[in-house]
C-alpha cells in the first residue's frame, strides 16, 4: 500500500507477533518492496465527496464471475466510506506519477474526471475496472476488497510500477496475453 497513513486515523496497536519482529519490521517491509507492482488507484463516490486512493495491492480474482480484489490499509482517511460502495480500479501509465502521488495525499492538480456506469474512474488512466462491491474481508490493518467488474477498458501504453520504494515503468509489450487466447 502506497497511501500514507491518516492524520488522527485510529489504527489498531500492533500485534504482539509484529511487536515481537520490531527490530525486523523495516527489513520486512523492504523485502515486501522486491515486488514490483502496478499503480492503481481506487476512486468512488463517498458520503460527502469524490474520493481517490492510490494502491499497489490490487490483484484479480476470477473471471467467472468477473472479481478483483483491492487491499485499503484502515488507516486510509477514506477507508471507511468504501465499505458497500461501488468503485473504480484504474491502472495508472508511466505518464501518471503526479496522479499516484495525488491520492496518496500529496494533492496536486486537480484530476479529470469520468462519470462511470457505476462509479467515478480517472480520464485517460490505462486500464480501469469499475466494480460493484461483492465482499470485504479483514486482512490485519487492512480490509480486502472484492468487486464484480461491470465495465471495464485499456489503452496501449507502458504502465506505471512501484519497486524498492520508488516508481519505475514496465515497457508495453508487443503482444498482450489477449492475442494469445
Amino acid at each position: 500500500m502506497i497511501t500514507p497513513p491518516a492524520a488522527g486515523a485510529s489504527v489498531p496497536p500492533p500485534s504482539p507477533a509484529f511487536r515481537a519482529m520490531a527490530p525486523r519490521a523495516h527489513h520486512f517491509r523492504g523485502s515486501l518492496g522486491r515486488f514490483a507492482t502496478g499503480v492503481a488507484i481506487v476512486t468512488f463516490d463517498g458520503v460527502n465527496k469524490r474520493h481517490g486512493i492510490t494502491v499497489n495491492s490490487f490483484t484479480s480474482v476470477s473471471m467467472d464471475p468477473p472479481l478483483v480484489l483491492v487491499s485499503i490499509a484502515k488507516a486510509t482517511k477514506a477507508h471507511d466510506e468504501l465499505s458497500e460502495r461501488p468503485f473504480t480500479v484504474n491502472i495508472l501509465g508511466a505518464e501518471q506519477q503526479a496522479l499516484a502521488i495525488h491520492f496518496a495525499g500529496k494533492p496536486g492538480q486537480e484530476p479529470l474526471w469520468v462519470e462511470g456506469q457505476v462509479a467515478p474512474r480517472l480520464s485517460s488512466v490505462l486500464a480501469f475496472f469499475e466494480c460493484s462491491p461483492w465482499a470485504a474481508y479483514p486482512g490485519g490493518d487492512h480490509t480486502l476488497y472484492l468487486g464484480e467488474v461491470v465495465d471495464f477498458n485499456y489503452r496501449n501504453g507502458d504502465a506505471l510500477a512501484f519497486a524498492n520504494g520508488r516508481f519505475t515503468t514496465i515497457p508495453d509489450s508487443q503482444l498482450g496475453v489477449e492475442n494469445l487466447l
